[in-house]
C-alpha cells in the first residue's frame, strides 16, 4: 500500500505542475459560478470534516513524543498538525477542481459507467466515513455524557440527526451554499472567541499568538518532508485526503467563476491554509499552555464540528445523487430523505464494525487518477493539447450573468 500511496503522491505532484505550466493563466468557468467569497466557503466547508475541530488537540502530544516517534523530530507538533491537514495536500483538490471544470467536460472519463459506479461507490463510502468519524470522537469531547471512551445512544441520536440534517440540506443546492457560509462565519467565531480567552484575558499576550504562529514555518523549511509518507499514521491521513480529492474537485468545479488558474490554486490552497494555521495555533497555545478548554467552548466546538460534517455530507449526498439520478426532484422530498438517511446510517455502521477502511478507497482513487490519465493518453490527448478556454457554454453562461448582474 506504501507504494502505491506513494506513486500516487508523485503523480498527483507531477499533474499540478503541468497544469500550471500549460493553463497558468486560464480562466475558470463553471456550470453554476457563483462569488469567489461563496466559492470559498463551499470548499472550505466541503473540504474538511470534524477532525478539523476534533483531532488536533488529541494528536499534539503524540507528534511531541519524538522518543517513541522519532519520525516526527524533523519539526514541532504544530508545524506537523499543520502539514498533515493544510497547504500542499489540498492540491488534491486544485488538482481534480481544475480537471472537472476545464478537462472533464472534453474527455468524459467519468462518464463512462463502470468509471461512474466506482466514483459514487467512492464519494457513498466516504460519507459514512465522515458520520463514523463524529461517532468515535464525541466521547472525548463530550465525557460527561458517558464514560469518555465508549459510544452511548446519545452518541449514535447526535449522528443520525446530523446525517438527518444533511440529507434535508442536499435536496435543494441553495440549503448546501446557506449553510456553508453560515458554518464558515461560526468557525470564525470560534477561532476568534478561542483567540481572546488565550491571548487577550489575561492568560496570554497577542505576542505569544505571533510567537506560535511562527512555529508554523518549521513546516514550510521542511516541506519536502510531507511529499511522501512519513508513517502508516501519515499514510492514514493521506489515503483520507485521496479519497476525498476527485468528489470535492468535482462538486466545487461547478461553482468557479471567472478565476485565472493562478487564483484557483491560491484559492484552494493559501486561503483555507491560512485559517487551518490561525486555528492550529490558537489550539496548540491551549495544548502547550495547558489551558483547559472550557465548557462552553467546549460545547462550541463540537456544535462546529457537528456543522461541518453536515456540510461535507450535504454537498457529497447531492453530488452522489446527482451522479445517479436519485434527486429529490426524482424521487419525491419525502423518499429521497428516507432512503439516504437509510444508505448513510447503514454504511456508518460498517465502518463501525470495522468492515470497511478509508485507506481502500482511498486506494481505489489512486486508481481512478491513473485510469484517467491512460484513458487521456488512449483517446483524448488531442483534444486535452487544444484547450485554451472553459467550456464554451460555461463560457457563454458565465457572460450572460456578467451583463444580467
Amino acid at each position: 500500500m506504501t507504494l502505491w500511496l506513494s506513486t500516487g503522491l508523485i503523480f498527483t505532484f507531477a499533474a499540478i505542475a503541468l497544469i500550471l505550466y500549460k493553463w497558468w493563466d486560464l480562466q475558470c468557468i463553471g456550470v453554476t459560478p457563483v462569488r469567489t467569497l461563496t466559492f470559498i466557503a463551499i470548499l472550505f466547508t466541503s473540504g474538511l470534516d470534524v477532525g478539523l475541530i476534533m483531532f488536533p488537540l488529541t494528536e499534539f502530544g503524540g507528534y511531541g513524543n519524538v522518543s517513541e516517534n522519532p519520525e516526527y523530530g524533523f519539526a514541532n507538533p504544530l508545524a506537523i498538525e499543520f502539514g498533515f491537514w493544510a497547504f500542499l495536500i489540498w492540491g488534491f483538490y486544485f488538482l481534480t477542481c481544475f480537471y472537472f471544470a476545464i478537462i472533464e467536460p472534453r474527455v468524459k472519463f467519468f462518464e463512462i459507467p463502470l468509471v461512474k459506479v466506482v466514483n459514487n461507490v467512492v464519494i457513498i463510502g466516504t460519507c459514512a466515513f465522515t458520520a463514523y468519524l463524529l461517532l468515535v470522537n464525541l466521547p472525548w469531547y463530550l465525557p460527561q455524557i458517558g464514560d469518555g471512551e465508549s459510544v452511548v445512544p446519545t452518541f449514535y441520536a447526535i449522528v443520525f440527526a446530523s446525517i438527518g440534517l444533511a440529507v434535508y440540506s442536499s435536496s435543494k443546492i441553495k440549503y448546501v451554499r446557506i449553510l456553508s457560509l453560515s458554518s464558515s462565519a461560526l468557525f470564525i467565531a470560534l477561532i476568534a472567541g478561542m483567540w481572546i480567552r488565550a491571548f487577550a484575558s489575561g492568560e496570554g499576550s497577542p505576542g505569544d499568538f505571533l510567537g506560535t504562529v511562527g512555529l508554523l514555518g518549521e513546516y514550510f523549511t521542511n516541506i519536502h518532508q510531507f511529499f511522501l509518507p512519513i508513517n502508516d499514521y501519515h499514510e492514514f491521513y493521506l489515503f483520507w485526503w485521496f479519497s476525498w480529492s476527485i468528489m470535492i474537485g468535482q462538486f466545487t468545479a461547478r461553482f468557479v467563476s471567472g478565476i485565472r488558474t493562478w487564483q484557483l490554486l491560491i484559492a484552494m490552497l493559501v486561503v483555507p491554509s491560512i485559517a487551518i494555521g490561525v486555528w492550529f495555533s490558537v489550539l496548540y497555545y491551549y495544548h502547550d499552555a495547558g489551558l483547559e478548554v472550557a465548557a462552553f467552548t467546549n460545547l462550541a466546538m463540537i456544535t462546529v464540528g457537528v456543522l461541518m460534517v453536515v456540510n461535507s455530507l450535504d454537498s457529497l449526498i447531492r453530488l452522489y445523487t446527482d451522479n445517479l439520478n436519485l434527486t429529490a426532484q426524482r424521487l419525491g422530498r419525502m423518499n429521497y430523505v428516507i432512503f439516504n438517511v437509510v444508505a448513510m446510517i447503514g454504511l456508518t455502521m460498517l465502518f463501525q464494525l470495522d468492515f470497511l477502511r478509508i485507506q481502500w478507497v482511498g486506494a481505489l482513487v489512486i486508481a481512478l487518477y491513473f485510469g484517467c490519465f491512460a484513458y487521456i493518453l488512449a483517446t483524448k490527448r488531442r483534444e486535452v493539447a487544444s484547450i485554451e478556454s472553459s467550456p464554451k457554454e460555461n463560457v457563454l453562461d458565465y457572460r450572460k450573468i456578467e451583463l444580467a448582474g
